[in-house]
């Protein structure tokens, strides 16, 4: 996500947004971190921001930044969030070299819905990759809303963490029973490692009889071959549609002439794979 001029869309959002009084005190406290280039107040203003915002009423978003708009969107992020984020931006965007470790260090004493805000918003800040181990060190988390935070509708992953860091991730989601789809950019960020440990844990789960959520094998479409295609054979054969469902569909976007050839020997799945009757989003349907 390439956005310019940031911190103006979020003050503009604000404004949009929040009352008088809110806007004055959010002005009031970031022109004294500014000029007296105080991390202490950096610090304080981050926190007490929570019992200064209202997070009651749903955020309007004006249209002059599409794009950073539908993320906030996604996000489902609320005022308090907003002006949280915009704090950061805009002293980053003032004094980069002097404000990145301060706010780093403001991470690390965070509380839980303070670094909630830091991960989802992540990607807006300047130099965003410096906090790639913040993000990282976020996989560790078994609490879940933190975890979502990072891995959930967020296109961080995606650019900045290596193939290791984000098949954690993507592992990590499904032992949590998160939900899959809102990982984004999956089929792009696959790799052969990743399908590899895909379908020896599905060889596991099968041993001992036991489920497995069949959005997992979204990554493995273009590593279709060898015990992978004999897996995707399983699947196609399975009485569970969802299980023949989601082999119809791997196989549909393989690029693996393998894939699709095993693929035409199921016509019916496949018309349907085209008409989009079976599709990732709809895949856990009770309906197909």
């Amino acid at each position: 996500m390439q956005l310019k001029n940031t911190g103006d869309t979020l003050e503009a959002i604000i404004k949009h947004n929040a009352s008088a009084e809110e806007i004055e005190w959010i002005a009031e406290k970031l022109n004294k971190i500014i000029s007296a280039k105080s991390a202490k107040d950096l610090y304080l203003s981050y926190s007490l921001l929570s019992g200064k915002v209202s997070t009651a009423k749903e955020v309007n978003f004006p249209n002059q930044e599409e794009q950073l708009s539908s993320y906030m969107a996604a996000q489902q992020a609320n005022l308090l969030q907003i002006s949280r984020i915009y704090l950061l931006v805009k002293v980053l965007e003032e004094d980069a070299d002097y404000f990145l470790p301060k706010v780093a260090r403001l991470i690390q004493l965070a509380d839980t819905g303070e670094l909630e805000t830091f991960l989802k918003f992540l990607i807006l800040l300047p130099h965003a990759e410096e906090y790639k181990n913040v993000a990282v060190e976020a996989l560790r988390t078994n609490i879940a809303t933190v975890f979502d935070a990072i891995a959930l509708n967020n296109p961080y992953p995606t650019k900045y963490f290596n193939d290791q860091q984000w098949n954690q991730m993507y592992l990590k989601a499904a032992f949590m029973q998160r939900n899959l789809n809102e990982i984004m950019d999956v089929e792009k960020r696959a790799n052969k490692d990743l399908t590899r440990i895909i379908s020896d844990y599905a060889h596991e789960r099968w041993a001992a009889s036991r489920d497995i959520d069949p959005l997992f094998w979204r990554p493995v479409s273009n590593f279709i071959e060898g015990v992978l295609l004999e897996d995707m054979q399983r699947l196609l054969e399975s009485s569970h549609p969802q299980e023949a469902a989601v082999a119809a569909l791997c196989c549909f976007y393989s690029e693996q002439p393998s894939a699709r050839a095993l693929l035409d020997k199921y016509p019916e799945l496949k018309e349907k794979v085209k008409a989009d009757s079976i599709s990732w989003k709809n895949l856990k349907s009770t309906n197909l």
